[in-house]
């Protein structure tokens, strides 16, 4: 298939990217390079993807109408991945107006040209935050969520709602994943395990929230691409639901699925495995929880399994080490690693 990606430069854009080469795909990306991050690395990410004569990738911005309609004109995809999205929660406190110009926006506008010209199947990423204030774990597609935190939530909830509608009006099929902090190699400078990583090297102290009494369900990488890929040919129809616990709507070809581990760790464990990888203790100042912030994550993914056969599984342990060594191949000397950057 033809396959387009939007956020192809980016930490998980680029994982699936190169998946979706390796099993055979046409894939043309879509980014925008902003210099939320160092570009460098997106930069990177592309040059290994560019080595695929099957990959086509367009610099651009999704909240750019005319420009977006333009790539899909000439690009004429069978499915769309939508990735790009201004991340970070905490960045989004400082920062709101970016968040709803790439989530909201830049959402419409792939679902109004969808309107024009239908894809098999429209697949896009939302988060865990949109659960916010929910206390009840774990986390079931299929339970309320509205109480959102941040407007980073608040505007991936948009993006979902606006995704149920086209679904519904136009009968556009749409899969929306909520991913449970994904991390690995070539993952963002500003998400906590590169961050740690980059001040243990430099003999730094991290930054450790709520005392360290946070729990999340971590999700490496490579499972989280697993799941994507298998939910491709998975198109909901109206009246096929996957069990009784299955969010397929009733009224529209849409349908949510979590994509985590389905195993919270606490953060302090999380810190040990990088402490173990590293062979070195880290120094850690204790701070309070930030604004917008939640003390746990808890991924039901029952869904995900009976829809694919798939259970993510990785161990912690198993993906901070692949992510350090990553790291080190990556940023040889400490003296070349990132310093500070926008937090996220």
């Amino acid at each position: 298939m033809k396959i387009l990606v939007t956020g192809s430069a980016g930490f998980i854009g680029f994982h699936v990217c190169r998946r979706l080469l390796a099993d055979g795909h046409a894939v043309a990306g879509i980014d925008a390079m902003v210099p939320y991050y160092d570009v460098r690395l997106k930069e990177a990410r592309l040059a290994q993807l560019g080595r695929s004569p099957d990959f086509s990738n367009h610099r651009a911005d999704i909240a750019d109408m005319a420009a977006t309609a333009a790539i899909l004109a000439a690009e004429r995809p069978d499915v769309i991945v939508h990735l790009a999205a201004q991340a970070g929660v905490r960045y989004s406190l400082d920062h709101p107006e970016s968040y709803v110009a790439s989530n909201v926006v830049g959402t419409f506008n792939l679902l109004e040209i969808c309107r024009k010209r239908p894809v098999r199947h429209f697949l896009m990423a939302s988060t865990s935050s949109a659960y916010g204030g929910s206390t009840r774990m774990p986390f079931r597609e299929i339970d309320a969520a509205t109480t959102p935190l941040t407007i980073y939530a608040a505007t991936k909830l948009s993006a979902e709602a606006i995704a149920h509608s086209y679904a519904h009006l136009w009968n556009q099929p749409a899969t929306t994943f909520r991913f449970f902090t994904v991390y690995g190699p070539w993952g963002r400078p500003d998400m906590a395990l590169f961050k740690f990583t980059a001040a243990a090297l430099r003999g730094e102290a991290i930054d450790v929230y709520n005392e360290g009494r946070m729990e999340r369900d971590f999700t490496y990488i490579d499972d989280l691409v697993e799941a994507i890929v298998r939910l491709i040919p998975v198109v909901p129809e109206i009246g096929k639901p996957a069990g009784p616990a299955d969010s397929l709507s009733p009224v529209a070809p849409y349908r949510l699925v979590n994509i985590g581990n389905g195993a919270p760790c606490g953060l302090l464990d999380y810190i040990g495995a990088l402490e173990a990888c590293l062979g070195r203790s880290i120094a850690r100042r204790y701070l309070p929880m930030q604004p917008g912030d939640i003390a746990k994550t808890w991924a039901d993914i029952s869904l995900l399994e009976a829809l694919t056969g798939f259970r993510p599984g990785t161990p912690v342990a198993t993906g901070v080490a692949r992510f350090v060594e990553w790291y080190r191949a990556y940023y040889p000397s400490a003296d070349t690693a990132p310093g500070a950057t926008r937090d996220g």
